[in-house]
């Protein structure tokens, strides 16, 4: 799943996308170059961020999602947002799926999901982006991923969604500390509420590679964004959501070379 970022202040700088035209060249690549998803968001969830409303957000989006549509039939669309209104006009203008790293904290997400029939992908936060790593704290940091993932997916089972149709996220770096993600990445589908549920990574160029490897900028990061790829297969992850399409798709052609 390739990342296309319509902000101006997400935290990979060079991911930053300006115009339409910009976003469309850059999903393109991604495909040629081995993207399944390509996930359009128009609000930056890094630690900090501040929130933008859904007004700016929909105008963000909404016009790269429909270009993304008619010039790529076939690629999946993710729409990345925790606003019910955002999705669902995302799902009009062509989105397949929604990720919502709120996990249904909008009150009216439940309606859509169920209305539209949609996958959609759940991401655990402790917090909010504006205060989420103020302290992370847990006692078993995978238990209780588990359990809230299980009380959330829980909505949308009984309101009838099929697990097959519902992906968890972990939250690497929301509301977590270094030996928190590592936790989580090591336990790989142990977070999973429901085997059924799909399983995504979202690692790329993160904090933790920071507090991991000493590495400040995100531009720095893809050595160590590429070594926890290279863990996913047999983690059981089904998706892995990235920056660097081309990089990552390369080092799955290269391992399965040497099976």
């Amino acid at each position: 799943m390739g990342i296309l970022n319509v902000t101006p202040d997400s935290f990979h700088a060079d991911s930053r996308l300006n115009s339409v035209d910009e976003a469309l060249a850059l999903a393109v690549h991604m495909v040629e170059n081995g993207a399944d998803w390509l996930d359009i968001g128009g609000e930056s969830t890094r630690p900090g961020a501040e929130s933008v409303g859904a007004a700016e957000e929909a105008a963000r989006v909404l016009t790269v999602v429909e270009a993304v549509r008619d010039a790529l039939p076939d690629v999946g669309i993710s729409i990345d947002t925790r606003r019910a209104s955002v999705a669902r006009a995302a799902l009009d203008a062509g989105a397949d799926l929604v990720n919502d790293v709120s996990a249904l904290g909008d009150s009216g997400m439940l309606e859509v999901i169920v209305e539209y029939g949609c996958p959609v992908c759940l991401m655990h936060m402790q917090g909010l982006p504006e205060n989420m790593q103020n302290d992370p704290d847990y006692g078993n940091v995978v238990a209780e991923v588990r359990q809230r993932l299980g009380e959330v997916a829980k909505q949308l089972f009984d309101a009838g969604i099929d697990p097959r149709r519902v992906v968890a996220d972990p939250g690497i770096g929301f509301g977590k500390m270094l030996d928190h993600n590592t936790d989580l990445l090591s336990s790989g589908r142990g977070i999973l509420p429901d085997e059924k549920m799909a399983l995504m990574w979202g690692v790329s160029r993160k904090r933790m590679f920071a507090d991991l490897l000493g590495r400040q900028d995100s531009s720095e990061r893809l050595a160590g964004s590429l070594g926890i790829a290279a863990k996913a297969p047999s983690k059981g992850v089904d998706i892995i959501r990235v920056h660097d399409v081309e990089a990552h798709a390369d080092l799955y052609a290269s391992m399965r070379a040497v099976e």
